[in-house]
């Protein structure tokens, strides 16, 4: 993981950690539904999660 800057606030440094460990879960996965290694679905959940284009 690369090295980020300081949290400006509690509320960014949460939502960040919770996507990183999100995509971790997906990467392992973890997640319901979604096999390992299946990058659409994985793609597109991050899209329907995130609002991200993937």
């Amino acid at each position: 993981m690369k090295l980020m800057m300081g949290f400006k606030s509690f509320n960014s440094a949460r939502k960040t950690l919770s996507g990183i460990e999100a995509m971790n879960r997906m990467r392992k996965g973890q997640v319901k539904d979604i096999e390992r290694g299946d990058v659409i679905a994985q793609a597109a959940l991050v899209c329907q999660i995130f609002g991200a284009v993937a």
